[in-house]
């Protein structure tokens, strides 16, 4: 299992998992739910208490990846499967254009 936190500007968004079996979910901070209802991540992921699942890393999360030379410099710096959509999400999106950042968790760290 892989875990990172996902921050919207300073503000602790919520918690991005791929668990053992290969599957995603992204859960809305409990906080961040009550204190930021309009700040969505995405249209397609509104703030709800809910956690969201699905089979394939979500579509805001991929397109945080960088493509082209800069995919290919942090596949051949880092070692990195440009198939493995976690591995790149959370080695290269640290500070992301935009908003978004993603802050890598060590496995042995609990939320």
């Amino acid at each position: 299992m892989r875990q990172a936190r996902i921050h919207y500007n300073d503000t602790l968004a919520g918690l991005l998992t791929e668990t053992d079996e290969g599957d995603y979910i992204f859960q809305y901070d409990k906080d961040y739910v009550l204190n930021q209802p309009g700040q969505f991540l995405s249209f397609t992921m509104p703030v709800r208490s809910e956690p969201y699942q699905g089979k394939r890393l979500f579509p805001f999360f991929d397109g945080l990846i960088p493509e082209g030379w800069l995919l290919e410099i942090a596949e051949s710096n880092w070692k990195i499967d440009r198939n493995d959509r976690m591995g790149l999400l959370m080695a290269c999106c640290h500070n992301c254009i935009g908003a978004a950042s993603v802050e890598p968790m060590n496995k042995t760290h609990h939320a």
